[in-house]
């Protein structure tokens, strides 16, 4: 009979961070098990429980017996099982023996082709087998394939030792109404779990049915047994606590804070106005990274003074509670206070020497070191660029200082933050100052870019820096490994050239990069790679923006040096595509790659087309074609139309269809036959000026 199964491990408090996992696997790995063995419908489905103290996982219409099945097993080849007379062999009677039909005769057994021979095989019916004893093998293998930080071990009460990641208190496991006698860490099945820590009545609560395991649980013991149900639930309390203001709930705070509690509640509590003078980032992190509180802001992002918690208490009064938040809180935003106080005592510039203590990398030396060469490189950019060199100078000489500042070792994640607040304590050019937070950007995928020039040439100066250096010394990304985040460095050195149009030549900006570092022994240059490496993460970024591969490649196989129009040559080639012409001068494009790839020889010493030497009327119509169109190619190209550029030559159909259908390229006179390959040449050109439209022939 079809039933719902509920399996549950009641434990003491489970790591938070580790819950959502925990408790997906767990479900995952009975439920994957079970229908390996066919104990499940189509349309039986798997819900997921996890709270604080427990893993649990119900499964509707779970068979309490898998069906039988018909299984064909091969026996022997043929050549084996008969002996030369055509007779059962002595292998045969041992293998039949070892399956366990020893009294099969020949005449039972099928015939039939196994490749290139024959084999005999049974066909026989296995009965299926009952839910318990198969749900004890998954359940037992669920709980060894757990993602589990770290074991803990611990005692029975009957002196035995397991292991588990926190203790458990008791197994429930039942199919209906019925309990499954398993057996797990030393604990037997029944049908009682434990409520609430404080808000159940107490004692063990019983759950009569499995399809009656949340709302019993809710019920009677205070416990939202579904992370979905309580994280939507602290959202709604949050948004409604905010009122007017902003509440900060970044997902991974939701995700821990729904971790720690089984019936969630938001209070509102308070702390003194004079701690709002302290960079409101510095607050907002400890608030979150060490107390689990949710932050406000006003309409315009200013932190207010208040905060909201999420308890684990359902109270009348939660007086106790708001209060002994306040006192926890005090402490942290008292220390925040004091690093940012103690930190404004010394100017950035002055810590710049102690960046020499401090090993950026073994065989890259210091963060001094390292500064000096992005420092160079900054103004480099700048000065390409046109913009102020000596504001980069000055970025990029003090984007690190902040590295030694009190407030940056408490909280590594304010790097670059805290530099620019304390640049305009020191009374830094605005730029310079926010080059200090600037030159992290993008921090992530889809972060905002730098908005001032300097922040750019020293985040350019920032991420090419790490490039060459990591990649020189063999530290490439291998697989998923990439520990220097060189994937993200490269990305956003792409997205600031593509998205800020900024025109440099990736060649210029790598052989700046690898100069600083003349003074390093045996520098290798790693150009090639890394600009390959660049080049292929802006393939990713522009089919993540909708460009078909094609198209993509279109314009990245010829390996542009810059980037900076990319996307208006991407465009062009989208609206090239679309023409009646642009699929028969692709597949010639193509043909015509093809040809001159294989007579480059030839080609080096066939010069510029001679008309004297056009003898079929095809090809000098062709030819004509090439003169008439080229003068307005190169206009179109000069002055950025790419897309007009592109359009123009769907006027050269007609004479590149009728050159291949008329003419012999590869004549047997060489003189003719360099002539024409001179043709196809400057037509090749001019055809790919914009992105080699080749790649468009499918």
């Amino acid at each position: 009979m079809n039933q719902t199964l509920l399996v549950e491990l009641q434990t003491e408090e489970l790591p938070p961070k580790a819950l959502v996992k925990l408790g997906a696997a767990f479900a995952a790995g009975i439920a994957n098990g079970l229908k390996a063995r066919d104990f499940l419908e189509a349309d039986s489905v798997v819900t997921t429980y996890a709270t604080p103290r427990r893993l649990a996982v119900s499964i509707t219409n779970v068979r309490d017996t898998s069906p039988d099945k018909a299984i064909r097993e091969k026996v022997l080849p043929v050549t084996v099982a008969l002996d030369k007379e055509g007779n059962p062999s002595a292998p045969l009677a041992k293998k039949l023996a070892a399956l366990g039909f020893p009294d099969l005769t020949i005449d039972q057994l099928e015939r039939a082709p196994d490749g290139k021979t024959e084999s005999f095989f049974y066909t026989y019916t296995a009965a299926g087998s009952a839910l318990t004893g198969a749900l004890q093998d998954v359940l037992q293998d669920a709980v060894n394939k757990l993602p589990i930080p770290k074991l803990m071990s611990y005692q029975r009460p009957n002196g035995d030792t397991v292991q588990f990641v926190r203790p458990v208190h008791r197994l429930l496991a039942l199919h209906g109404e019925q309990v499954l006698p398993l057996t797990l860490l030393g604990l037997t099945a029944g049908r009682e779990t434990a409520g609430h820590r404080f808000l159940s009545h107490g004692g063990a609560i019983t759950i009569a049915h499995a399809d009656q395991y949340a709302n019993t649980l809710e019920t009677e013991g205070k416990v939202i047994t579904s992370p979905q149900a309580r994280k939507d639930s602290i959202r709604a309390q949050l948004l409604e606590q905010a009122g007017a203001d902003q509440v900060l709930m970044p997902e991974s705070l939701l995700d821990e804070v729904a971790a720690l509690v089984e019936w969630p509640v938001v209070y509102e509590c308070r702390f003194e106005e004079e701690f709002l003078a302290v960079p409101q980032e510095c607050l907002i992190l400890t608030m979150q990274t060490n107390q689990k509180y949710f932050a406000l802001t006003d309409a315009d992002g200013k932190l207010r003074s208040r905060f909201l918690i999420v308890s684990n208490i359902a109270t009348d009064d939660p007086s106790a509670i708001v209060g002994g938040n306040e006192r926890v809180v005090r402490p942290r935003l008292s220390d925040a206070k004091f690093f940012f106080e103690q930190d404004k005592k010394k100017t950035l510039e002055s810590r710049l020497p102690a960046l020499s203590n401090v090993v950026y990398h073994n065989k890259l030396g210091s963060q001094a070191e390292r500064s000096e060469r992005v420092t160079k490189l900054a103004m480099y950019i700048a000065t390409r660029l046109g913009f102020d060199a000596s504001l980069a100078e000055r970025g990029a000489r003090l984007s690190k200082a902040d590295l030694l500042t009190d407030m940056v070792g408490e909280f590594p994640e304010l790097q670059g933050i805290m530099g620019t607040y304390y640049a305009r304590h020191d009374g830094e050019h605005d730029e310079v100052a926010r080059a200090a937070s600037e030159h992290y950007q993008p921090r992530f995928a889809g972060d905002t870019l730098p908005t001032t020039d300097t922040g750019l040439a020293v985040a350019l100066a920032d991420k090419l820096e790490t490039l060459v250096g990591i990649w020189a010394i063999g530290l490439q990304p291998t697989g998923e490994k990439d520990p220097f985040a060189l994937r993200r460095h490269a990305l956003g050195i792409m997205r600031m050239l593509v998205e800020k149009r900024l025109p440099l030549e990736l060649s210029d900006m790598l052989r700046d990069a690898v100069t600083t570092f003349a003074d390093q022994p045996a520098f290798k240059d790693p150009s090639a790679e890394v600009t390959a490496f660049m080049l292929d993460r802006l393939r990713g970024l522009l089919r993540d923006r909708g460009f078909s591969p094609n198209e993509v490649e279109a314009v990245l196989a010829q390996n542009p040096d810059r980037v900076d129009d990319v996307v208006q040559r991407l465009e062009a080639v989208q609206a090239f595509a679309a023409l009646p012409e642009a699929a028969s001068l692709a597949a010639a494009n193509k043909r015509i790659t093809n040809i001159l790839k294989k007579n480059e020889e030839a080609l080096a010493q066939a010069g510029a087309v001679d008309p004297a030497l056009l003898q079929d009327q095809a090809e000098k119509d062709l030819a004509a074609a090439v003169t008439r169109v080229q003068p307005a190619v190169d206009a179109a190209f000069a002055a950025g139309d790419f897309a007009g550029t592109l359009k123009t030559l769907a006027e050269l159909r007609e004479p590149v269809d009728a050159f291949f259908n008329d003419v012999m390229v590869m004549a047997d006179d060489i003189a003719l036959r360099n002539n024409r390959l001179a043709l196809l040449a400057s037509l090749h050109g001019m055809m790919n000026r914009v992105a080699d439209i080749s790649k468009l022939a499918t």
